[in-house]
């Protein structure tokens, strides 16, 4: 008789603590930058978090966490033809957030995915409606033109793209060698236009000069006696004047 008091007695104590264990299994812990959707019996409820949330056993289930924060998303374009018919591979960013989590779980099977594969397919798109000078110098009206492409496909999947920036242009090395020749002579034709420009201002300069001392006797001597004296300051030099009597 004692010895089925004990079998029962352990029996039930292993059914609590079973049972103690399995109520306890459904606590869970959501960070302050999470939510938790929960499907039950595989129907979307709603969702949970963050703190401690409670959800039953073998019935709810919860299939990923979406993270509220702003995340990045590098993206690029390989041998992608600008307008110009130039080949180049263009590094960008892209930083997006989930602003309704809901659609971010229902609407889309993966939304960091498919945010870049929408970011990829806009950026071949807009680099084949521009040519590589504009490329090269508008980097800041491109990503601008990127974010609100990209930003209209992912509205319906709860997504904001905050920004896209553009990291990196590269562009064939024949095509380099012969931009930086461009830009070299360009260098030296606006070298040219100064000089031109300072040698033509010292011309007119030195013709109004010479009608002032034309006019005027007294300003021609002393400028003669200031050259001699400019002379006179250089190191290692002896000067003669010879003053009529």
């Amino acid at each position: 008789m004692e010895e089925l008091e004990l079998i029962s007695y352990m029996f039930w104590s292993f059914l609590g603590l079973f049972l103690l264990l399995f109520i306890l299994s459904g606590i869970r812990v959501i960070k302050e930058w999470e939510r938790a959707p929960i499907l039950r019996l595989g129907r979307y409820v709603g969702l949970k978090g963050p703190g401690i949330i409670y959800i039953i056993p073998l019935i709810d289930r919860i299939p990923c966490k979406i993270s509220l924060r702003i995340q990045t998303i590098p993206f690029s374009s390989e041998q992608t033809l600008t307008k110009d018919n130039v080949p180049v591979n263009v590094d960008a960013v892209m930083y997006v957030k989930v602003i309704d989590p809901e659609k971010a779980i229902l609407n889309i099977e993966n939304y960091y995915q498919a945010s870049l594969w929408a970011a990829q397919t806009t950026l071949r798109e807009v680099i084949g409606r521009i040519e590589l000078q504009e490329l090269l110098s508008h980097r800041e009206m491109v990503g601008q033109e990127l974010r609100k492409i990209i930003d209209e496909k992912t509205e319906e999947w709860g997504i904001k793209v905050i920004s896209v920036e553009i990291k990196d242009v590269i562009i064939p090395q024949i095509l380099q060698d012969a931009m930086s020749r461009q830009a070299q002579a360009e260098r030296e034709r606006q070298a040219r236009i100064t000089l031109a420009k300072a040698e033509w201002q010292a011309a007119e300069l030195m013709v109004k000069a010479a009608q002032l001392y034309e006019k005027d006797k007294t300003a021609l001597l002393l400028r003669w006696m200031n050259m001699i004296y400019e002379i006179g300051q250089q190191p290692g030099t002896n000067t003669l004047i010879f003053v009529p009597s």
